[in-house]
């Protein structure tokens, strides 16, 4: 089997089997704006769960609890003010954190007493604070900022480091579709968009880039390469044959950053009960399967269009082809310039 993997792998480098990445373009982008519309729509049908460090609300975390449910905590809540809504949390399996609307001080302490009765726990087991939404208002700032300043910078690094902007721009792209559907899927499957959270999604930042300008280093070399005059293939082609020889290391580099995410994401939330762990490592996941995709079918597709329109690169592929139709019409495969697809 390993021996399998091998091979294939090295067939995807030489050019032996392939898959038309670039060519099956239209098809990825229609995919990609219908994931995009989907991740934006349904959060904005259904609602977004932000966590009470953005919406603002009293919180009472109660320690040393035997039998640690989540039903006697709603009870109480109900017992003091009827009409407030409580999100209950279990933490750490002997505690409990219970997050509700603002409550009035005098209210506060008989939800802290009416919780104690219920866990059958002192009074000072329980303990409650205030958090305003200012506080939340002063992260999602700070993130926007930091985004803005992060985007900003890699593009200009990237556009000088390819010596072309097209690259950036291509890199970019892929880069804000990554972050609106990491953040659309995180809201549509109910999670609470924390400040963790918000860390998690600034985060994949970087492996998005990463795995793109891997790929893009790739897609140059073979570009320059086969820019002469005696190159028989067409830019499209080795922009896709660059994709082709990096699809094995994008996929081993993205197993290897999933594996132990996926695995603190089932520890810290399915065992530990730690929701900071769970938000951080559920935006990671999502992040790093949806950056891997991006980068081998938009971001490289994007690019090789983006370029293939200028004169240069124009006369090129059609003095490419112009030379296959001379040699009595024979397949790119036959003339070295294309593999043979998966």
């Amino acid at each position: 089997m390993a021996n399998r993997l091998t091979q294939f792998g090295n067939d995807l480098y030489t050019g032996k089997r392939s898959f038309n990445f670039v060519g099956g373009r239209k098809k990825w982008y229609l995919i990609a704006g219908v994931i995009i519309i989907l991740t934006i729509a349904i959060p904005l049908l259904r609602g977004v769960n932000f966590s009470i460090e953005f919406r603002g609300g009293s919180q009472f975390q109660i320690a040393n609890v035997e039998n640690a449910t989540t039903q006697p905590a709603s009870d109480a809540v109900a017992s003091v003010v009827p009409g407030a809504v409580s999100h209950v949390t279990i933490v750490g399996g002997d505690g409990v954190r219970v997050q509700t609307d603002q409550l009035e001080q005098a209210e506060s302490q008989e939800v802290a007493a009416a919780l104690a009765e219920a866990y059958d726990v002192p009074v000072s087991e329980v303990t409650s604070s205030f958090i305003g939404p200012s506080w939340g208002a002063d992260v999602t700032r700070q993130a926007l900022v930091g985004l803005i300043a992060f985007v900003l910078l890699a593009a200009i690094i990237m556009a000088l480091y390819f010596r072309t902007w097209k690259m950036s721009l291509a890199a970019i792209l892929a880069l804000m579709g990554d972050l609106i559907a990491t953040v659309g899927i995180y809201a549509a499957v109910g999670f609470e968009i924390s400040p963790a959270a918000t860390i998690g999604v600034l985060t994949i930042l970087s492996y998005s880039l990463y795995d793109t300008v891997v790929v893009f280093d790739k897609i140059r070399e073979n570009t320059t390469e086969d820019a002469g005059p005696e190159s028989r293939r067409t830019f499209a082609e080795s922009v896709n044959l660059a994709v082709n020889q990096t699809l094995v290391r994008s996929i081993n580099t993205s197993v290897v950053a999933a594996l132990p995410v996926a695995a603190i994401l089932f520890i810290g939330a399915g065992v530990l009960g730690a929701d900071t762990l769970r938000d951080i490592s559920l935006a990671l996941l999502i992040g790093i399967l949806v950056g891997t995709w991006s980068t081998v079918f938009i971001a490289a597709p994007l690019y090789s269009q983006l370029r293939e329109g200028e004169p240069a690169i124009k006369r090129h592929d059609q003095k490419v082809l112009k030379e296959r139709e001379r040699a009595g019409g024979a397949s790119a495969e036959t003339a070295g310039a294309l593999p043979t697809p998966v």
